[in-house]
């Protein structure tokens, strides 16, 4: 048997579920974080053995399907695409290299790395299933542990900020369920049997009424855009990033947040065509207000990981302006956008937890003069600050770059407008780096070291990728362009 005839993503999901239950009920504690690197890293493993063996342009490759529920047509099929497939990597990657990060954690290691290889079970099944009942399972079932994540492992209002993530993000799948169930009677008309099949629906939705596709896109967008979260639903985001531990945070922000970008491509654009080219301008509106009010937002934080929290809101407008161009190169530069962002965002919040731990503070102008105590620390804040900021030669300028170009193809001349975040952005990130990096250093933070070799190795290897997808992209652009084109085909018709 051929190792492509194996059912490669029931393996990937299987393992990290097969981990948290042999990590929560281990008797050893103090080897849980073993375990759990051991079980993360055999998925990344999977992730980068079937993007070998992926075929670009090959559309759904590695599909298994399986009747589940046949009275109400729910099976069991996953399968990898374009637009899963950076996704999957991206997860599979963060995971381990949040696993490294957090080596020192000394309360509850069971139940926090545990968690850790449940999310990642719910990330996965998120970005590979092709059943809309398997796939609202696994997206509800990522709330959950980064409930607890936060809860338990959070800063002093770790409850408020739990309970308000929980709420909002459940709210907002509540309204996408839905949508969902639309989906599921419109199409059973049309096909004449019932099914949760999302290539099943996919082949009939973009022959809804324009009237149905309107109000179904709109309840998908609503429940996407909490998850992104796009403004004014975005308040549950800078209360979970402080309170939540560093771990939960790389992950909350470098791929949670990608949830609602993959759903408003996979199911809004590609099966509500109609919905997408009637209300492109929600999007629009959604994602400039998102980029200029979070980097102005930005410029009056204190606290630096808030910043950052911040910025991922304004960064994550880019994927809305991108979707809502409706062209190739803007549906291409948003999906670049969420595994970009996702790279860089990871590595400024685990910077944030170095500087708050060896500080001992996050606030700005407590700190000055870190490079001449932290320089590896400092050398690496920069580049990620660089990257964030868009920089030519850093991944994050090219998938900008492409959501700029796509805009003005769509908007001509008031893409101005979503411009001027460039230029606030420069702004912040430069005006913070000069607060914490030069000056004389303050005293008053005691004695800082620099970067642990556990801090040091996830941190580096996330740099390694800023710098080569920023000088050589085409990796990723040559998966992601024809997922885009798929993503457009009821639109270009």
């Amino acid at each position: 048997m051929a190792i492509a005839d194996l059912p490669l993503l029931t393996i990937t999901l299987l393992i990290p579920v097969i981990g948290t239950l042999a990590v929560f009920f281990m008797k050893n504690e103090d080897n849980a974080k073993k375990l759990a690197l051991i079980f993360s890293l055999i998925p990344l493993g999977m992730s980068i053995l079937i993007w070998s063996l992926f075929e670009i342009g090959g559309g759904y490759q590695f599909m298994e399907s399986h009747t589940w529920i046949e009275s109400i047509g729910i099976s069991y099929t996953v399968a990898i695409d374009g637009l899963s497939l950076p996704m999957l990597f991206l997860t599979t990657l963060l995971i381990p290299l949040s696993i490294v990060f957090a080596w020192d954690t000394k309360k509850r290691q069971k139940e926090f790395f545990g968690l850790l290889l449940m999310i990642e079970v719910g990330l996965i099944g998120v970005f590979v299933s092709l059943d809309f009942f398997l796939f609202y399972i696994f997206w509800e079932l990522v709330l959950i542990p980064m409930y607890f994540f936060i809860g338990i492992w959070g800063g002093p209002r770790k409850h408020y900020a739990a309970i308000k993530f929980f709420i909002f993000t459940h709210v907002g799948s509540v309204i996408m369920l839905l949508a969902i169930f639309a989906l599921y009677f419109e199409s059973a008309s049309v096909l004449g049997y019932a099914t949760f099949n999302m290539m099943d629906i996919a082949t009939v939705s973009p022959t809804f009424t324009a009237a149905f596709q309107g109000a179904a896109f709109l309840a998908l967008l609503f429940g996407f855009a909490v998850k992104m979260p796009a403004v004014p639903v975005h308040t549950w985001l800078p209360d979970a990033h402080v309170e939540a531990p560093t771990a939960g945070s790389v992950i909350l922000a470098g791929v949670m947040l990608k949830m609602g970008g993959y759903g408003l491509f996979r199911v809004g654009i590609t099966m509500l065509p109609e919905g997408a080219m009637e209300y492109y301008w929600v999007m629009a509106a959604l994602g400039v207000v998102g980029m200029i009010y979070g980097a102005l937002i930005c410029l009056a934080q204190v606290d630096l990981k808030k910043m950052i929290a911040y910025s991922s809101i304004s960064h994550m407008g880019f994927v809305l302006l991108g979707a809502s161009a409706l062209n190739l190169v803007g549906v291409a530069g948003g999906i670049y956008q969420m595994f970009s962002h996702g790279i860089v965002t990871a590595v400024l919040f685990m910077m944030c937890g170095v500087i708050h731990h060896k500080t001992g503070t996050r606030d700005i102008p407590k700190l000055q003069g870190l490079i001449t105590k932290m320089p590896q620390a400092s050398f690496i804040l920069i580049i990620g600050f660089l990257a964030s900021l868009g920089l030519p030669g850093m991944n994050g300028f090219v998938s900008e770059l492409m959501v700029f170009v796509g805009a003005y193809e769509a908007y001509s001349i008031f893409i101005v407008v979503p411009l001027i975040t460039l230029a606030i952005g420069a702004a912040y990130y430069i005006w913070t780096m000069q607060r914490i990096l030069m000056g004389d250093f303050n005293e008053k933070l005691g004695n800082v070291t620099d970067l642990e070799k556990y801090e040091l190795i996830p941190l580096a290897i996330l740099v390694v990728f800023i710098i080569f997808l920023g000088f050589y992209p085409n990796p990723l652009l040559d998966v992601i362009y024809p997922a885009a084109e798929a993503v457009l085909g009821g639109v270009l018709l």
